[in-house]
Order: structure tokens, then sequence, then C-alpha cells
């Protein structure tokens, strides 16, 4: 099928005769809208309140670490980056996350231009940046947008591979999925994709005799080198946290719609239509033997077989197949670059522009909301909820504080300890009393400060009561309940307790969980 042979006239200059495209598909003009989406998210990150792991990450990046209970550092040290250059704001936290998605437009353009010409090249950004997934995602400061760049830079250093023939390449996918695996544990994936290309890809087994591939493979393994020390150095707390999901305990099909549901939402229902269609035409073409199309799929198949095989015994996160959402922008861009013959050229054409514009349209709409909240009325089923009415909230705690004589904060739950140390650790010490593994990175409060009274909040679903109190504090009293609202409309009750006079143990003993 024409197009899905690695684009050989795209390396040459004239090979792809760029004023034949469409205005809208032109580098400069792509480049322009790339940017402008780059200055708007700037925008909208520097002004909306923080989603609760975004908060939790925030710690992470002024306490800098090889390692995390939850996941390997690389999101620290993109937030660490970020805050050195703005401070301990929230345009800090995410400048490296919206950063991220630009240069990873970048990279998909590059590699959309070596396999398939820039047509396609083009297509695919537009539709990347049209997904839900990536166009408010990269808003947020998580694992996923390094994990995401990473695996697209592996996969753009893969076709200057396929394009050039030149072994040297395998030194960059060996330091950008050494990188991504400091990003997030399933970028293991990749590299078992990487083998299959080798493996099915008749123009890519030659490599495996070449010493720049075996060395590319040290280089990734030197680079994740410093987690594994953190794990062993932490009884394994990490890789035992992230991999126990992954054993399933029973099978059921109930989670499968719900994950190709998300999966289809968040690519953009329009864009996964054209992507399903391509998706064929990529096997079809990875069957034969090309390498364009062998590249795309083998990388890609592991991951996608885990994530079906994960659906079938327990939820899958709707951010979790995020690194393969390129290789979806680029099935589309197949599709809508060479449509099928019916319903026509005209169809797709209008069908591929709709596609873009509603996603671009959605992005748009959740930001305005993001900033400044358009209702309240959806409490809790609005996904942008954990970042409302803690301002409020922090000035409560403040009062009660003084009121109360209260000299740090205690709290049960990661979630809720991030919020209120992006509120107040500026005043004073915020510490989660138990699963103190989350907080090894950063030094405990000195002994003074946790001797004296402290407000011990909790959420309203997670209260541990009076009784499980008073196994930590000899002194106990409900002070206060506190609800976090967002235009008026209630969103959760928070608990508050006054304690007192810790007892043996200290109030950071993990011997006495909360729940």
């Amino acid at each position: 099928m024409a197009g899905l042979a690695p684009n050989k006239a795209a390396q040459k200059p004239g090979g792809t005769a760029t004023d034949t495209l469409p205005l809208w598909l032109r580098p400069l003009p792509l480049a322009l809208l790339v940017a402008g989406l780059t200055v708007l998210r700037l925008l909208v990150a520097a002004d909306a309140g923080l989603a609760e792991d975004e908060a939790y990450y925030r710690l992470w990046g002024l306490f800098p670490a090889t390692g995390y209970y939850d996941h390997p550092p690389m999101v620290a040290w993109f937030a660490f980056l970020g805050q050195s250059l703005f401070g301990d704001t929230a345009l800090g936290l995410r400048f490296m996350s919206v950063l991220s998605a630009a240069i990873g437009s970048a990279a998909l353009w590059r590699t959309g231009q070596l396999l398939y010409g820039a047509r396609v090249a083009g297509l695919a950004v537009l539709f990347l940046n049209a997904s839900p997934l990536i166009g408010v995602g990269s808003l947020l400061a998580t694992p996923d947008a390094p994990s995401v760049l990473f695996w697209g830079l592996a996969i753009w250093a893969l076709a200057e591979l396929t394009a050039s023939e030149n072994p040297w390449w395998w030194l960059a996918v060996g330091v950008f999925a050494g990188l991504g695996l400091n990003a997030k544990y399933s970028v293991l994936f990749l590299g078992a994709g990487i083998v299959l290309y080798l493996v099915f890809v008749p123009q890519a087994r030659r490599w495996w005799g070449a010493w720049q591939l075996w060395a590319g493979g040290l280089l990734a393994a030197l680079l994740v080198a410093p987690v594994v020390g953190w794990n062993a150095a932490h009884e394994w707390a990490s890789f035992t946290k992230q991999f126990g999901r992954a054993v399933p305990e029973g099978w059921s099909s109930r989670y499968l719609p719900e994950f190709l549901g998300a999966l289809i939402g968040l690519a953009n229902p329009l864009v996964a239509v054209l992507a399903g269609i391509g998706v064929v035409r990529i096997v079809r073409a990875a069957l034969r033997g090309e390498a364009a199309g062998g590249l795309l799929l083998w990388t890609s198949l592991p991951f996608l077989v885990y994530l079906l095989a994960h659906s079938l015994h327990s939820r899958v996160q709707g951010n979790w197949p995020a690194p393969l959402f390129p290789a979806i922008a680029l099935a589309a861009a197949l599709v809508a670059a060479n449509p099928p013959p019916r319903p026509g050229t005209r169809f797709w054409q209008r069908f591929s522009a709709v596609a873009v514009v509603l996603g671009l349209a959605v992005s748009l709409v959740v930001y305005v909301h993001a900033v400044a909240p358009l209702t309240g009325a959806f409490a809790r089923k609005d996904p942008t909820h954990q970042t409302r009415g803690w301002n409020e909230i922090g000035s409560a705690l403040k009062t009660l504080a003084s009121e109360q004589g209260a000299a740090w904060i205690a709290t049960n739950a990661y979630s809720l300890n991030a919020q209120l140390s992006w509120q107040l650790d500026k005043e004073m010490p915020v510490e989660q009393v138990d699963q103190r593994i989350r907080y090894a990175m950063r030094p405990d409060p000195d002994a003074g400060t946790l001797a004296q009274p402290a407000l011990f909040v909790a959420e309203e679903r997670r209260d541990p009561g009076l009784e499980r109190l008073s196994a930590r504090f000899a002194e106990v009293e409900r002070v206060a309940v506190l609800t976090r609202s967002s235009r008026g409309t209630p969103i959760e009750n928070l608990i508050v307790y006054r304690v007192a006079e810790p007892l043996a143990g200290g109030p950071l003993d993990p011997v006495y969980p909360l729940p």
C-alpha cells in the first residue's frame, strides 16, 4: 500500500515537495501552532490549581533523589529544573511537562517525515495535539510527560536508524530508553518492542551484529542503575509497589470496556476512527516485512498487549497508554493522508479537519475551566475538582493553628498532605504520620517541633477517629469540620483534631498506621 514503506525520498532535498502541501501542514505554520499552544499551556499552567499528585511531585522536586516510593525519579528532576528557573510555583512545577509536549511534537514530525513523508508528519502533529490526553495532560506535572517524551524520542532515533542505516543511532536509542525508564517502569515494554523489531523486521536483523546496539543497551542499563540502587537501599519499595500491580488476583472482563472507552475518548473519538483504520494498514505492512510499519507495530505491541491483559483483571488508569499516543497519531495521519476510496477524499478531509478542531476546542474549554471554573455543580464528578478550594482551606487552617496553639499539621493521606504542604509548608511543617517511605527523600522535622501540639487533618472518608488517634497522642480533641467547595458546591469535608503529647515511638512512628 502506498505510503507505508520508509520514505526514502523525504530524506533528500526535493524528495518531498513542501510546496504541494496545504499551508497548514507546512513546517513553519505547524511550528507556530505548536509554539502558540505551548505559550497558552504555560499561561494556564501558571494559574491553575495543583492536582493531588502534582502537589505530591512538587515535594519530590524540592528534594531531588535517585528514587521514590511511587515512581522512578524523572518527574522529580523535571520539577526541580522548572523550580530552579521559576521558583516554587505552579509554573515552575509544570514548565518541563509543557515543554515536553512541544519537543515531543517536533520529534513526532521528524519521525513521520522520515517514515512516511511531510503530509503524514504534519497531520500526526495536529492529531497528537488534538487528543485530550496530550492537549490537557501536558499541563500536568506527572511521570507521563517525561515517559511520553523519551519513548517518542527513542522511536524518532529508531526512525533515523531505519532511514539512514547508521548504527550510531543505537546509542541515542539507548540513552532515550534509559531516560524513559527513569520516568516510568512501563518503558520496559519499549525494550521488549525493540527486541521484536529486531527479530521480525528483515531490514533490522543486521543490527544484532553491530556493537553499537549492545552499547546502546549498556547505556540504558547504566542510566537506570541509580534507580535500582535506590530500591536496593529501600527494601525494593518502588519495584514492589509498581510491579505488584501486574499480578492478577482473578480475571474479569468488567474493566475492558472502560479501558477501550477511555483510550478512544482520550485519543479523540474522531482521531480514534482514523487510527483504527491506520492500525490495520500498519499491521499489514509489518507482516509484509516493511520497516516503517514494523517499527511502529512491534515497538507498540508489547505495551498494548499488557494493557489489554491488565484490563482483564484490574482497572487501567486513563493516563497509562499515553506513550502509545504518538503512534496512534501516526496511524491516524496515514489514513488522513491516504484516505480510503469510500465515502470519498473530500469526506475524509473534512472528517480530519473536524477531528482537529474538535480536539483543540475541547482542550481550550478545559483550559478556561481549569483557571476560572465555569460551574461547581459537578463537585467530585468534575475532573478538576482536585484543584478547587484549597486556598480557603489553607487560610482556615492557619487561623485554627493560631487559635489552638498548633506548631505543625499532621495528615494520614499523601494526597491531602501534598495539598496542605502546597498551602502551608512555608509557614509550618506538614507531615503525613504514616507511610513514611513516601518522604525518604527529605529529613523529618526536628523533634522539638513534633513534640508540640498539632492539627491533625483527615478527609471525612479517611477519618481515623478519636480511638485510633489516641493510640498515637495522649491528648485528642475534635475541633472543626472544614468544607472544601467549588463555587459554593461542597466537594468534601475535612475533619480537624487538635492533638498533643505524642506517645512512645513519636507521632511519625509507622508502627501505628492510620487509615
